[in-house]
């Protein structure tokens, strides 16, 4: 069967990665030299927190409704990392394309809850500068309330319909995400893609993202 067709390579949001931080320093009060010192902080926690597609797409939003209040999803993608293989549904990254009308412009959006030293700030940040908004971001954007299936979802839909063959010869085998807008049912869809990437991949399910409908699988 003959699948719909990855936009991997769009080029409105080609952009370089931005990060920023701040810290902030609290007046302490002078101890007492008769006092016991204080115990040592706990050392913070390496562990990532992993999220489904929704619920990263859901603090993105957040995000980017303050960045402009029409912002509309034109794409939601996993980011593969060494936590995860991403067959629960799973990342620790999450990247997501917001299309504004009205800055005529698209914002990147990172949902971060991987805390390595190489991974994008922890917790939601945007990412390099504003991408162009032309006819083909304004083509990909849909409605965020269309969005009413997550990954986990998705991915037992696409197990049934051939990736658990897939999973059987490979225990680890690497799963990403991605969404974007179906043109011809105007619905979003999740691709599970059974691979790192649209090339390198052992199989794909295309889940419908509104209703949890299979709608293709294929090689």
């Amino acid at each position: 069967m003959k699948l719909y067709r990855l936009a991997f390579a769009l080029s409105v949001i080609s952009v370089a990665i931005l990060t920023a931080g701040c810290s902030s320093i609290e007046n302490k009060p002078k101890e007492s030299t008769s006092e016991k010192p204080a115990a040592a902080a706990q050392p913070q926690s390496k562990e990532p927190i992993l999220y489904t597609g929704q619920e990263a797409f859901n603090r993105m939003l957040g995000l980017a409704l303050k960045w402009s209040p029409d912002a509309q999803p034109a794409r939601v993608e996993s980011v593969l990392t060494t936590e995860t293989t991403g067959q629960d549904g799973k990342s620790a990254i999450w990247r997501g394309y917001f299309a504004s009308p009205a800055r005529r412009a698209v914002k990147t959006i990172v949902c971060s809850g991987s805390r390595r030293p190489d991974a994008p700030p922890f917790g939601v940040s945007t990412e390099g500068a504003d991408g162009a908004y032309n006819a083909q971001s304004a083509g990909l954007a849909f409605s965020q309330y269309l969005l009413k299936t997550d990954t986990d979802k998705a991915f037992a839909i696409a197990q049934q319909h051939g990736g658990d063959a897939i999973v059987k010869k490979d225990a680890q085998q690497p799963i990403t995400y991605v969404l974007l807008k179906d043109r011809k049912q105007n619905v979003p869809v999740w691709y599970v893609i059974y691979g790192t990437s649209e090339t390198d991949r052992k199989g794909i399910g295309v889940i419908n993202a509104t209703t949890g409908a299979f709608v293709s699988a294929g090689k």
